[in-house]
Protein backbone atom coordinates (compact mmCIF):
# COMPACT_ATOMS: atom_id res chain seq x y z
CA UNK A 1 0.00 0.00 0.00
CA UNK A 2 2.80 2.44 0.92
CA UNK A 3 4.45 1.75 -2.43
CA UNK A 4 1.22 2.58 -4.26
CA UNK A 5 0.89 5.82 -2.28
CA UNK A 6 4.47 6.84 -3.11
CA UNK A 7 3.87 6.03 -6.76
CA UNK A 8 0.72 8.18 -6.77
CA UNK A 9 2.52 11.06 -5.07
CA UNK A 10 5.44 10.77 -7.48
CA UNK A 11 3.05 10.82 -10.44
CA UNK A 12 1.24 13.89 -9.08
CA UNK A 13 4.46 15.76 -8.37
CA UNK A 14 5.78 15.21 -11.89
CA UNK A 15 2.36 16.07 -13.31
CA UNK A 16 2.58 19.47 -11.62
CA UNK A 17 6.20 19.89 -12.73
CA UNK A 18 5.07 19.06 -16.28
CA UNK A 19 2.74 22.09 -16.23
CA UNK A 20 5.30 24.32 -14.50
CA UNK A 21 7.71 23.38 -17.28
CA UNK A 22 5.07 24.36 -19.85
CA UNK A 23 4.72 27.74 -18.12
CA UNK A 24 8.50 28.23 -18.26
CA UNK A 25 8.47 27.47 -21.99
CA UNK A 26 5.67 30.00 -22.48
CA UNK A 27 7.78 32.57 -20.59
CA UNK A 28 10.48 32.01 -23.22
CA UNK A 29 8.29 34.02 -25.62
CA UNK A 30 9.26 37.08 -23.55
CA UNK A 31 12.90 36.10 -23.94
CA UNK A 32 12.61 35.79 -27.70
CA UNK A 33 10.84 39.17 -27.87
CA UNK A 34 13.50 40.95 -25.79
CA UNK A 35 16.37 39.26 -27.59
CA UNK A 36 15.06 40.02 -31.08
CA UNK A 37 14.10 43.59 -30.22
CA UNK A 38 17.49 44.28 -28.64
CA UNK A 39 19.43 42.92 -31.62
CA UNK A 40 17.52 45.06 -34.15
CA UNK A 41 16.89 48.79 -34.64
CA UNK A 42 14.65 50.92 -32.47
CA UNK A 43 12.32 51.90 -35.32
CA UNK A 44 11.06 48.29 -35.56
CA UNK A 45 10.71 47.41 -31.88
CA UNK A 46 6.93 47.65 -31.72
CA UNK A 47 6.60 45.45 -34.80
CA UNK A 48 8.84 42.80 -33.24
CA UNK A 49 6.91 42.81 -29.96
CA UNK A 50 3.66 42.44 -31.90
CA UNK A 51 5.01 39.53 -33.94
CA UNK A 52 6.16 37.62 -30.89
CA UNK A 53 2.79 38.18 -29.23
CA UNK A 54 0.86 37.01 -32.28
CA UNK A 55 3.08 33.95 -32.73
CA UNK A 56 1.57 32.46 -29.62
CA UNK A 57 -1.95 33.81 -30.05
CA UNK A 58 -2.37 32.81 -33.71
CA UNK A 59 -0.53 29.57 -33.00
CA UNK A 60 -3.04 28.74 -30.26
CA UNK A 61 -5.99 29.19 -32.64
CA UNK A 62 -4.61 27.02 -35.43
CA UNK A 63 -3.18 24.41 -33.03
CA UNK A 64 -6.67 23.94 -31.57
CA UNK A 65 -8.28 23.67 -35.00
CA UNK A 66 -5.81 21.41 -36.80
CA UNK A 67 -2.28 21.26 -35.36
CA UNK A 68 -2.98 19.22 -32.23
CA UNK A 69 -4.81 16.53 -34.18
CA UNK A 70 -2.07 16.23 -36.81
CA UNK A 71 0.49 16.01 -34.03
CA UNK A 72 -1.02 13.74 -31.38
CA UNK A 73 -4.10 12.28 -33.04
CA UNK A 74 -4.41 8.57 -33.83
CA UNK A 75 -1.38 7.57 -35.92
CA UNK A 76 -2.04 7.14 -39.64
CA UNK A 77 0.69 5.05 -41.32
CA UNK A 78 3.37 6.71 -39.20
CA UNK A 79 3.03 9.96 -41.16
CA UNK A 80 0.37 12.12 -39.50
CA UNK A 81 -2.07 12.06 -36.64
CA UNK A 82 -5.79 11.85 -37.29
CA UNK A 83 -7.36 15.31 -37.04
CA UNK A 84 -10.07 15.62 -34.42
CA UNK A 85 -11.94 18.03 -32.19
CA UNK A 86 -11.89 16.21 -28.85
CA UNK A 87 -11.18 19.50 -27.12
CA UNK A 88 -14.73 20.54 -28.08
CA UNK A 89 -16.57 17.22 -28.29
CA UNK A 90 -15.08 15.33 -25.33
CA UNK A 91 -13.63 17.95 -23.02
CA UNK A 92 -14.18 15.88 -19.86
CA UNK A 93 -11.76 13.21 -21.12
CA UNK A 94 -9.41 15.57 -22.95
CA UNK A 95 -5.68 15.52 -22.16
CA UNK A 96 -5.45 19.15 -21.05
CA UNK A 97 -1.86 19.04 -19.78
CA UNK A 98 -0.51 17.45 -22.94
CA UNK A 99 -2.29 20.04 -25.07
CA UNK A 100 -0.83 23.03 -23.22
CA UNK A 101 2.63 21.49 -23.06
CA UNK A 102 2.82 20.85 -26.80
CA UNK A 103 1.19 24.17 -27.68
CA UNK A 104 3.98 26.21 -26.09
CA UNK A 105 6.60 24.16 -27.94
CA UNK A 106 4.75 24.73 -31.21
CA UNK A 107 4.75 28.50 -30.67
CA UNK A 108 8.52 28.43 -30.12
CA UNK A 109 9.11 27.00 -33.60
CA UNK A 110 7.23 29.86 -35.26
CA UNK A 111 8.97 32.51 -33.15
CA UNK A 112 12.44 31.49 -34.36
CA UNK A 113 11.61 32.60 -37.91
CA UNK A 114 10.73 36.12 -36.80
CA UNK A 115 14.31 37.14 -36.03
CA UNK A 116 15.92 36.34 -39.37
CA UNK A 117 13.14 38.11 -41.29
CA UNK A 118 12.99 41.13 -39.00
CA UNK A 119 12.82 44.76 -40.14
CA UNK A 120 11.49 44.17 -43.67
CA UNK A 121 8.57 41.69 -43.59
CA UNK A 122 4.91 42.63 -44.05
CA UNK A 123 3.04 42.03 -40.83
CA UNK A 124 0.08 40.35 -42.57
CA UNK A 125 2.40 38.00 -44.44
CA UNK A 126 4.17 37.18 -41.20
CA UNK A 127 0.87 36.24 -39.56
CA UNK A 128 0.03 33.93 -42.46
CA UNK A 129 3.28 31.94 -42.53
CA UNK A 130 3.40 31.79 -38.73
CA UNK A 131 -0.05 30.20 -38.83
CA UNK A 132 1.06 27.68 -41.48
CA UNK A 133 4.06 26.64 -39.36
CA UNK A 134 1.90 26.09 -36.28
CA UNK A 135 -0.95 24.42 -38.16
CA UNK A 136 0.85 22.04 -40.51
CA UNK A 137 4.64 22.16 -40.82
CA UNK A 138 5.55 21.64 -37.17
CA UNK A 139 2.72 19.22 -36.17
CA UNK A 140 3.43 16.77 -39.00
CA UNK A 141 7.17 16.41 -38.45
CA UNK A 142 6.74 16.47 -34.66
CA UNK A 143 4.31 13.56 -35.01
CA UNK A 144 7.07 11.52 -36.64
CA UNK A 145 9.20 11.83 -33.48
CA UNK A 146 6.85 12.43 -30.55
CA UNK A 147 3.43 11.34 -31.78
CA UNK A 148 4.17 7.69 -32.51
CA UNK A 149 5.29 8.27 -36.11
CA UNK A 150 7.84 6.45 -38.18
CA UNK A 151 10.95 8.09 -36.71
CA UNK A 152 10.05 7.10 -33.17
CA UNK A 153 9.49 3.54 -34.39
CA UNK A 154 13.06 3.18 -35.71
CA UNK A 155 14.72 4.62 -32.57
CA UNK A 156 15.28 8.26 -33.53
CA UNK A 157 15.87 10.37 -30.42
CA UNK A 158 15.17 14.07 -29.87
CA UNK A 159 14.34 14.55 -26.22
CA UNK A 160 13.28 18.22 -26.28
CA UNK A 161 13.57 19.56 -29.80
CA UNK A 162 16.98 20.27 -31.37
CA UNK A 163 15.59 18.69 -34.52
CA UNK A 164 11.82 19.05 -34.32
CA UNK A 165 11.78 22.65 -33.10
CA UNK A 166 15.09 24.45 -33.52
CA UNK A 167 16.33 23.01 -36.79
CA UNK A 168 12.85 23.34 -38.31
CA UNK A 169 12.61 26.95 -37.16
CA UNK A 170 16.17 27.63 -38.31
CA UNK A 171 15.65 26.19 -41.80
CA UNK A 172 12.44 28.21 -42.14
CA UNK A 173 14.37 31.29 -41.01
CA UNK A 174 17.14 30.71 -43.57
CA UNK A 175 14.76 30.21 -46.47
CA UNK A 176 12.60 33.13 -45.41
CA UNK A 177 15.57 35.51 -45.15
CA UNK A 178 16.80 34.34 -48.58
CA UNK A 179 13.36 34.95 -50.13
CA UNK A 180 13.17 38.43 -48.59
CA UNK A 181 16.63 39.67 -49.47
CA UNK A 182 18.89 41.80 -47.32
CA UNK A 183 17.94 44.98 -45.50
CA UNK A 184 18.73 48.20 -47.32
CA UNK A 185 22.40 49.02 -46.81
CA UNK A 186 23.47 45.64 -45.43
CA UNK A 187 25.57 44.67 -48.45
CA UNK A 188 27.45 47.02 -50.78
CA UNK A 189 27.87 45.81 -54.37
CA UNK A 190 29.97 46.80 -57.35
CA UNK A 191 28.65 47.45 -60.86
CA UNK A 192 28.63 43.70 -61.54
CA UNK A 193 26.46 42.94 -58.53
CA UNK A 194 29.29 41.38 -56.52
CA UNK A 195 29.21 42.06 -52.80
CA UNK A 196 32.23 44.17 -51.85
CA UNK A 197 31.42 45.08 -48.27
CA UNK A 198 29.23 43.82 -45.44
CA UNK A 199 27.87 46.53 -43.15
CA UNK A 200 27.02 45.96 -39.49
CA UNK A 201 23.67 47.09 -38.11
CA UNK A 202 24.29 47.11 -34.34
CA UNK A 203 21.39 46.17 -32.11
CA UNK A 204 19.91 49.24 -30.47
CA UNK A 205 19.60 47.75 -26.97
CA UNK A 206 21.98 45.05 -25.77
CA UNK A 207 20.51 45.37 -22.30
CA UNK A 208 17.18 44.07 -23.60
CA UNK A 209 18.96 41.39 -25.64
CA UNK A 210 20.90 40.13 -22.61
CA UNK A 211 17.74 40.12 -20.51
CA UNK A 212 16.13 38.03 -23.25
CA UNK A 213 19.00 35.53 -23.16
CA UNK A 214 18.76 35.13 -19.39
CA UNK A 215 14.98 34.64 -19.65
CA UNK A 216 15.50 32.02 -22.36
CA UNK A 217 18.17 30.21 -20.32
CA UNK A 218 15.82 30.07 -17.34
CA UNK A 219 12.97 28.84 -19.53
CA UNK A 220 15.23 26.19 -21.04
CA UNK A 221 15.25 24.28 -17.76
CA UNK A 222 11.54 23.75 -18.35
CA UNK A 223 12.07 23.26 -22.08
CA UNK A 224 14.49 20.37 -21.50
CA UNK A 225 13.38 19.17 -18.11
CA UNK A 226 9.58 19.20 -18.19
CA UNK A 227 9.29 15.70 -19.70
CA UNK A 228 11.56 14.05 -17.11
CA UNK A 229 9.99 11.25 -15.09
CA UNK A 230 12.40 10.90 -12.16
CA UNK A 231 14.42 13.10 -9.84
CA UNK A 232 17.66 11.56 -11.08
CA UNK A 233 16.80 12.20 -14.71
CA UNK A 234 15.70 15.77 -13.96
CA UNK A 235 18.93 16.48 -12.10
CA UNK A 236 21.03 15.08 -14.93
CA UNK A 237 19.13 17.16 -17.51
CA UNK A 238 19.66 20.31 -15.45
CA UNK A 239 23.40 19.57 -15.29
CA UNK A 240 23.81 19.08 -19.05
CA UNK A 241 21.55 22.07 -19.77
CA UNK A 242 23.89 24.21 -17.67
CA UNK A 243 27.25 22.88 -18.86
CA UNK A 244 26.68 23.13 -22.63
CA UNK A 245 25.69 26.83 -22.87
CA UNK A 246 28.34 27.84 -20.34
CA UNK A 247 31.09 26.13 -22.35
CA UNK A 248 29.70 27.52 -25.61
CA UNK A 249 29.81 31.06 -24.25
CA UNK A 250 33.34 30.77 -22.87
CA UNK A 251 34.52 29.26 -26.16
CA UNK A 252 32.92 32.07 -28.17
CA UNK A 253 34.43 34.70 -25.87
CA UNK A 254 37.93 33.28 -26.30
CA UNK A 255 37.51 32.87 -30.07
CA UNK A 256 36.24 36.41 -30.68
CA UNK A 257 38.87 37.83 -28.31
CA UNK A 258 41.63 36.16 -30.31
CA UNK A 259 40.14 36.90 -33.73
CA UNK A 260 38.90 40.47 -33.26
CA UNK A 261 41.04 41.70 -30.38
CA UNK A 262 38.07 42.15 -28.02
CA UNK A 263 35.44 39.73 -26.68
CA UNK A 264 32.23 40.27 -28.66
CA UNK A 265 29.17 40.84 -26.44
CA UNK A 266 26.43 40.07 -28.96
CA UNK A 267 28.19 36.96 -30.25
CA UNK A 268 28.56 35.62 -26.71
CA UNK A 269 24.84 36.12 -26.15
CA UNK A 270 24.20 34.14 -29.33
CA UNK A 271 26.65 31.48 -28.15
CA UNK A 272 24.71 30.92 -24.91
CA UNK A 273 21.61 30.20 -26.97
CA UNK A 274 23.61 28.02 -29.37
CA UNK A 275 24.78 25.83 -26.51
CA UNK A 276 21.22 25.50 -25.24
CA UNK A 277 19.94 24.55 -28.69
CA UNK A 278 22.69 21.97 -29.20
CA UNK A 279 22.08 20.20 -25.87
CA UNK A 280 18.29 20.09 -26.30
CA UNK A 281 18.15 16.75 -28.15
CA UNK A 282 20.81 14.85 -26.13
CA UNK A 283 20.20 16.50 -22.74
CA UNK A 284 18.80 13.28 -21.20
CA UNK A 285 21.37 10.85 -22.68
CA UNK A 286 24.64 12.82 -22.47
CA UNK A 287 27.01 12.94 -19.52
CA UNK A 288 29.03 15.93 -18.31
CA UNK A 289 31.91 15.28 -20.73
CA UNK A 290 29.55 14.95 -23.68
CA UNK A 291 27.73 18.14 -22.71
CA UNK A 292 31.03 20.01 -22.50
CA UNK A 293 32.16 18.91 -25.96
CA UNK A 294 28.73 19.67 -27.41
CA UNK A 295 28.92 23.18 -25.91
CA UNK A 296 32.45 23.87 -27.17
CA UNK A 297 31.49 22.91 -30.73
CA UNK A 298 28.32 25.01 -30.49
CA UNK A 299 30.34 28.08 -29.44
CA UNK A 300 32.55 27.76 -32.52
CA UNK A 301 29.68 26.80 -34.81
CA UNK A 302 27.67 29.94 -34.05
CA UNK A 303 30.66 32.12 -34.97
CA UNK A 304 31.11 30.18 -38.19
CA UNK A 305 27.39 30.43 -39.00
CA UNK A 306 27.28 34.21 -38.67
CA UNK A 307 30.35 34.53 -40.88
CA UNK A 308 28.97 32.07 -43.43
CA UNK A 309 25.70 33.95 -43.88
CA UNK A 310 27.32 37.39 -44.07
CA UNK A 311 30.35 36.72 -46.21
CA UNK A 312 29.53 33.65 -48.29
CA UNK A 313 25.79 33.18 -48.62
CA UNK A 314 25.02 36.92 -48.31
CA UNK A 315 21.84 36.21 -46.41
CA UNK A 316 20.88 38.94 -43.96
CA UNK A 317 19.95 37.50 -40.55
CA UNK A 318 19.63 40.40 -38.07
CA UNK A 319 19.66 38.29 -34.90
CA UNK A 320 21.74 35.24 -35.85
CA UNK A 321 18.75 32.88 -35.78
CA UNK A 322 20.12 30.60 -38.51
CA UNK A 323 23.53 30.21 -36.83
CA UNK A 324 21.93 29.58 -33.44
CA UNK A 325 18.94 27.39 -34.30
CA UNK A 326 19.57 25.80 -37.71
CA UNK A 327 23.25 24.87 -37.47
CA UNK A 328 23.16 23.98 -33.79
CA UNK A 329 19.85 22.19 -34.15
CA UNK A 330 21.54 19.95 -36.70
CA UNK A 331 24.60 19.57 -34.46
CA UNK A 332 22.51 18.68 -31.41
CA UNK A 333 20.54 16.07 -33.34
CA UNK A 334 23.71 14.37 -34.60
CA UNK A 335 25.36 14.69 -31.19
CA UNK A 336 22.90 12.10 -29.85
CA UNK A 337 24.53 9.57 -32.17
CA UNK A 338 27.96 10.51 -30.86
CA UNK A 339 27.54 11.07 -27.12
CA UNK A 340 24.54 9.00 -25.97
CA UNK A 341 25.58 6.92 -22.98
CA UNK A 342 23.59 4.40 -20.96
CA UNK A 343 25.17 5.78 -17.79
CA UNK A 344 22.59 8.58 -17.99
CA UNK A 345 19.54 8.04 -15.72
CA UNK A 346 16.43 6.44 -17.28
CA UNK A 347 18.30 5.70 -20.53
CA UNK A 348 15.83 4.35 -23.10
CA UNK A 349 17.20 4.58 -26.67
CA UNK A 350 16.48 1.34 -28.51
CA UNK A 351 16.04 0.25 -32.13
CA UNK A 352 12.89 -1.22 -33.67
CA UNK A 353 13.76 -4.67 -32.28
CA UNK A 354 14.20 -3.28 -28.76
CA UNK A 355 17.99 -3.52 -28.69
CA UNK A 356 19.72 -0.76 -26.76
CA UNK A 357 21.78 1.74 -28.81
CA UNK A 358 24.51 4.11 -27.60
CA UNK A 359 26.62 6.78 -29.25
CA UNK A 360 29.66 6.29 -31.42
CA UNK A 361 32.09 7.63 -28.80
CA UNK A 362 30.64 5.30 -26.16
CA UNK A 363 31.07 2.05 -28.07
CA UNK A 364 27.77 2.00 -29.91
CA UNK A 365 29.11 2.17 -33.45
CA UNK A 366 27.46 4.08 -36.29
CA UNK A 367 23.94 2.68 -36.01
CA UNK A 368 22.43 5.37 -33.81
CA UNK A 369 24.33 8.09 -35.66
CA UNK A 370 22.88 6.80 -38.96
CA UNK A 371 19.35 6.86 -37.56
CA UNK A 372 19.86 10.40 -36.28
CA UNK A 373 21.19 11.46 -39.69
CA UNK A 374 18.19 9.94 -41.47
CA UNK A 375 15.74 11.61 -39.11
CA UNK A 376 17.44 14.97 -39.45
CA UNK A 377 17.56 14.85 -43.26
CA UNK A 378 13.93 13.77 -43.62
CA UNK A 379 12.75 16.51 -41.23
CA UNK A 380 14.88 19.08 -43.05
CA UNK A 381 13.51 18.01 -46.44
CA UNK A 382 9.89 18.24 -45.24
CA UNK A 383 10.53 21.68 -43.76
CA UNK A 384 12.40 23.07 -46.76
CA UNK A 385 9.73 21.99 -49.25
CA UNK A 386 6.69 23.09 -47.26
CA UNK A 387 8.05 26.44 -46.07
CA UNK A 388 9.32 27.25 -49.59
CA UNK A 389 5.86 26.57 -51.03
CA UNK A 390 4.36 28.73 -48.29
CA UNK A 391 6.68 31.66 -49.00
CA UNK A 392 6.14 31.34 -52.77
CA UNK A 393 2.37 31.44 -52.31
CA UNK A 394 2.53 34.44 -49.99
CA UNK A 395 4.95 36.27 -52.27
CA UNK A 396 2.64 35.73 -55.26
CA UNK A 397 -0.48 36.90 -53.42
CA UNK A 398 0.15 39.19 -50.45
CA UNK A 399 3.80 39.95 -51.02
CA UNK A 400 6.49 39.25 -48.41
CA UNK A 401 8.48 42.46 -48.20
CA UNK A 402 7.43 45.97 -47.29
CA UNK A 403 8.18 48.89 -49.59
CA UNK A 404 11.51 50.71 -49.56
CA UNK A 405 9.80 53.69 -47.94
CA UNK A 406 8.27 51.56 -45.17
CA UNK A 407 11.59 49.87 -44.43
CA UNK A 408 13.44 53.18 -44.23
CA UNK A 409 10.86 54.84 -42.01
CA UNK A 410 10.52 51.75 -39.82
CA UNK A 411 7.79 49.16 -39.42
CA UNK A 412 6.53 50.65 -36.16
CA UNK A 413 5.08 53.65 -37.98
CA UNK A 414 4.23 52.12 -41.35
CA UNK A 415 2.79 48.78 -40.23
CA UNK A 416 1.28 49.74 -36.86
CA UNK A 417 0.87 53.53 -36.80
CA UNK A 418 3.21 53.65 -33.81
CA UNK A 419 5.41 56.75 -33.71
CA UNK A 420 8.00 55.00 -31.56
CA UNK A 421 8.28 52.16 -29.09
CA UNK A 422 10.29 54.58 -26.94
CA UNK A 423 7.92 57.48 -26.44
CA UNK A 424 9.68 60.36 -24.71
CA UNK A 425 13.14 59.32 -25.88
CA UNK A 426 14.93 61.14 -28.70
CA UNK A 427 15.80 58.97 -31.68
CA UNK A 428 19.11 60.84 -32.08
CA UNK A 429 22.01 61.12 -29.66
CA UNK A 430 22.11 64.83 -28.82
CA UNK A 431 24.61 64.62 -25.98
CA UNK A 432 27.32 66.38 -27.99
CA UNK A 433 25.43 69.05 -29.97
CA UNK A 434 27.63 69.93 -32.96
CA UNK A 435 29.17 66.45 -33.09
CA UNK A 436 26.14 64.22 -32.72
CA UNK A 437 26.92 60.56 -33.39
CA UNK A 438 25.10 58.95 -36.30
CA UNK A 439 22.13 56.82 -35.25
CA UNK A 440 21.72 53.65 -37.30
CA UNK A 441 17.96 53.73 -36.74
CA UNK A 442 17.67 56.43 -39.45
CA UNK A 443 20.09 54.91 -41.97
CA UNK A 444 18.92 55.12 -45.59
CA UNK A 445 21.59 52.74 -46.86
CA UNK A 446 23.39 55.21 -49.19
CA UNK A 447 25.77 57.81 -47.80
CA UNK A 448 26.65 59.58 -51.08
CA UNK A 449 24.15 62.12 -52.41
CA UNK A 450 24.89 61.36 -56.07
CA UNK A 451 24.23 57.63 -55.55
CA UNK A 452 20.98 58.06 -53.65
CA UNK A 453 17.57 57.45 -55.21
CA UNK A 454 15.01 60.23 -55.48
CA UNK A 455 13.08 58.76 -52.56
CA UNK A 456 16.20 58.55 -50.40
CA UNK A 457 17.06 62.19 -51.15
CA UNK A 458 13.53 63.30 -50.34
CA UNK A 459 13.40 61.20 -47.17
CA UNK A 460 16.66 62.76 -46.01
CA UNK A 461 15.82 66.41 -46.78
CA UNK A 462 12.17 67.25 -47.42
CA UNK A 463 11.18 70.29 -49.46
CA UNK A 464 7.90 71.89 -48.47
CA UNK A 465 5.92 74.29 -50.68
CA UNK A 466 8.46 74.15 -53.49
CA UNK A 467 7.58 76.64 -56.25
CA UNK A 468 6.43 75.33 -59.59
CA UNK A 469 7.56 78.34 -61.56
CA UNK A 470 11.11 78.75 -62.78
CA UNK A 471 11.27 82.54 -62.67
CA UNK A 472 13.88 84.43 -60.71
CA UNK A 473 11.43 86.35 -58.54
CA UNK A 474 11.85 86.98 -54.85
CA UNK A 475 11.74 83.88 -52.66
CA UNK A 476 12.35 83.24 -49.02
CA UNK A 477 14.03 79.90 -48.25
CA UNK A 478 13.95 78.54 -44.70
CA UNK A 479 16.21 75.56 -44.01
CA UNK A 480 15.94 73.43 -40.86
CA UNK A 481 19.00 71.26 -40.29
CA UNK A 482 21.14 69.48 -37.74
CA UNK A 483 23.62 71.61 -35.83
CA UNK A 484 26.48 69.53 -37.18
CA UNK A 485 25.63 70.45 -40.82
CA UNK A 486 25.67 74.23 -40.35
CA UNK A 487 29.23 74.85 -41.51
CA UNK A 488 28.83 72.79 -44.68
CA UNK A 489 25.47 74.43 -45.41
CA UNK A 490 26.91 77.94 -44.92
CA UNK A 491 29.79 77.22 -47.32
CA UNK A 492 27.36 75.81 -49.89
CA UNK A 493 25.30 79.01 -49.75
CA UNK A 494 28.42 81.17 -50.03
CA UNK A 495 29.64 79.19 -53.04
CA UNK A 496 26.30 79.81 -54.67
CA UNK A 497 26.60 83.56 -54.09
CA UNK A 498 24.22 83.80 -51.15
CA UNK A 499 25.98 85.98 -48.59
CA UNK A 500 23.13 87.34 -46.52
CA UNK A 501 21.51 84.89 -44.15
CA UNK A 502 19.90 84.74 -40.74
CA UNK A 503 20.73 81.80 -38.48
CA UNK A 504 19.01 80.88 -35.23
CA UNK A 505 18.97 77.84 -32.98
CA UNK A 506 15.57 76.22 -32.63
CA UNK A 507 13.95 73.07 -31.32
CA UNK A 508 12.12 70.82 -33.75
CA UNK A 509 10.29 67.52 -34.00
CA UNK A 510 9.91 64.96 -36.75
CA UNK A 511 6.26 64.16 -36.15
CA UNK A 512 4.08 67.22 -36.58
CA UNK A 513 1.01 67.95 -34.46
CA UNK A 514 -2.16 66.88 -36.20
CA UNK A 515 -0.43 64.17 -38.20
CA UNK A 516 -2.91 61.58 -36.95
CA UNK A 517 -0.35 59.44 -35.07
CA UNK A 518 -2.19 57.91 -32.13
CA UNK A 519 -1.36 55.64 -29.22
CA UNK A 520 -4.26 53.90 -27.45
CA UNK A 521 -6.57 56.47 -29.00
CA UNK A 522 -4.57 59.47 -27.68
CA UNK A 523 -2.70 61.92 -29.91
CA UNK A 524 1.06 61.69 -29.56
CA UNK A 525 3.11 64.51 -28.02
CA UNK A 526 6.04 65.75 -30.07
CA UNK A 527 9.64 65.05 -29.11
CA UNK A 528 11.84 68.13 -29.65
CA UNK A 529 15.48 68.10 -30.81
CA UNK A 530 17.98 70.99 -31.19
CA UNK A 531 18.26 72.28 -34.77
CA UNK A 532 19.44 75.34 -36.64
CA UNK A 533 17.16 77.50 -38.79
CA UNK A 534 18.83 79.28 -41.69
CA UNK A 535 16.83 81.90 -43.60
CA UNK A 536 17.81 83.50 -46.91
CA UNK A 537 15.99 85.69 -49.43
CA UNK A 538 16.99 85.28 -53.07
CA UNK A 539 15.96 86.93 -56.32
CA UNK A 540 18.80 86.90 -58.87
CA UNK A 541 19.79 83.35 -57.92
CA UNK A 542 17.29 80.67 -59.06
CA UNK A 543 15.59 79.21 -56.04
CA UNK A 544 15.95 75.70 -57.49
CA UNK A 545 19.74 76.09 -57.27
CA UNK A 546 19.44 77.03 -53.62
CA UNK A 547 17.27 73.97 -52.92
CA UNK A 548 19.66 71.60 -54.71
CA UNK A 549 22.73 73.01 -52.98
CA UNK A 550 21.06 72.78 -49.57
CA UNK A 551 19.90 69.18 -50.11
CA UNK A 552 23.38 68.14 -51.17
CA UNK A 553 24.98 69.87 -48.18
CA UNK A 554 22.57 68.37 -45.66
CA UNK A 555 22.43 64.82 -47.00
CA UNK A 556 24.16 62.18 -44.83
CA UNK A 557 22.08 59.17 -45.83
CA UNK A 558 19.72 59.35 -42.87
CA UNK A 559 16.10 60.25 -42.36
CA UNK A 560 15.68 63.69 -40.83
CA UNK A 561 18.81 65.31 -42.28
CA UNK A 562 16.78 68.46 -42.79
CA UNK A 563 13.72 70.25 -44.17
CA UNK A 564 13.43 73.11 -46.64
CA UNK A 565 10.50 75.54 -46.77
CA UNK A 566 10.12 77.84 -49.79
CA UNK A 567 7.86 80.92 -49.85
CA UNK A 568 7.16 83.12 -52.87
CA UNK A 569 7.34 86.82 -51.93
CA UNK A 570 6.29 88.22 -55.33
CA UNK A 571 2.72 88.90 -54.26
CA UNK A 572 3.20 89.73 -50.62
CA UNK A 573 2.12 93.26 -49.72
CA UNK A 574 3.18 95.15 -46.59
CA UNK A 575 0.32 96.85 -44.77
CA UNK A 576 0.60 99.38 -41.95
CA UNK A 577 -2.14 99.02 -39.37
CA UNK A 578 -2.35 102.66 -38.29
CA UNK A 579 -2.44 104.09 -34.81
CA UNK A 580 -0.47 101.34 -33.02
CA UNK A 581 2.23 101.40 -35.72
CA UNK A 582 2.20 97.62 -36.06
CA UNK A 583 3.19 95.85 -39.27
CA UNK A 584 1.70 92.77 -40.84
CA UNK A 585 2.22 90.85 -44.03
CA UNK A 586 -0.79 89.68 -45.98
CA UNK A 587 -0.55 87.11 -48.73
CA UNK A 588 -2.97 88.12 -51.51
CA UNK A 589 -2.29 85.21 -53.84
Amino acid sequence: MSEEILTAIDSSVFGVWFLIGAALVFWMQAGFAMCEAGFTRAKNTGNIIMKNLMDFCIGTVVFILIGFGLFLGEDLMGIIGKPGFDIFTNYAEFDWSNFVFNLVFCATTATIVSGSMAERTKFLSYCVYSAVISAVIYPVEAHWTWGGGWLSQIGFHDFAGSNCIHMVGGISALIGAAFLGARIGKFEKDENGKVTKVNAFPGHNLTAASLGVFILWLGWYGFNGAACTSIDQLGSVFVTTTIAPALATVTCMIFTWLKYGKPDVSMCLNASLAGLVAITAPCDVADAFGAAVIGIVAGLLVCFGVWLLDYKLHVDDPVGAVAVHCLNGIWGTLAVGLFATNSAPCYSIADAAGAEMTGLFYGGGFKLLGIQMAGMLSTAAWTAVTISLTFLAIKATLGLRVTEEAEILGLDSTEHGLASAYSGFAIMDISNTLNMSVNENTDLGVSEYESASVFQKNASVQVMSAPVSTDSGIHKVVIIAKLSRYDKLRRAMNDLGVTGMTVSQVMGCGIQKGSGEMYRGVEMDATLLPKIKLEVVVSAIPVEDVIDAAKKALYTGHIGDGKIFVYSLDNVVKIRTGEQGREALADVE
